[in-house]
């Protein structure tokens, strides 16, 4: 965990991650392993980008409220800008990925970030 000295962010990272694993397992189950593939890899690109976030927080040092408004933003812009970028990825080079499977993972996992948090 030395990559991230925020538990609670450390914590939700490891939610998404089981949210992700599961929902691959029961799209598996359902519509096959291509299915399963997209399913974990809307996850893993929630994951992803939210680890990104996690790291550049949990480096944050400053004590005043404009620095930790600029980490903020900057966190953000990170991964937004990661999210964006894999979900491209996948779409590019990924032939047999089922749209609709990994945009719902996708979609799951950042939920799972938002109410992990609360």
């Amino acid at each position: 965990m030395s990559w991230n000295k925020n538990r609670p962010l450390y914590i939700v990272l490891l939610i998404q991650l089981m949210t992700a694993i599961t929902a691959a397992a029961v799209v598996w189950f359902f519509l096959g392993m291509q299915g399963a593939i997209s399913a974990l890899l809307g996850g893993v690109v929630s994951v992803i980008s939210s680890a990104a976030f996690a790291v550049i927080i949990s480096r944050h040092k400053g004590y005043t409220a404009g620095e930790t408004i600029r980490t903020a933003l900057r966190a953000e812009s990170v991964k937004i800008t990661l999210t964006v970028s894999l979900l491209w990825l996948v779409f590019k080079f990924y032939e047999n990925v089922n749209a609709p499977v990994f945009i719902g993972a996708f979609i799951l996992t950042v939920l799972v970030h938002s109410l992990a948090l609360l």
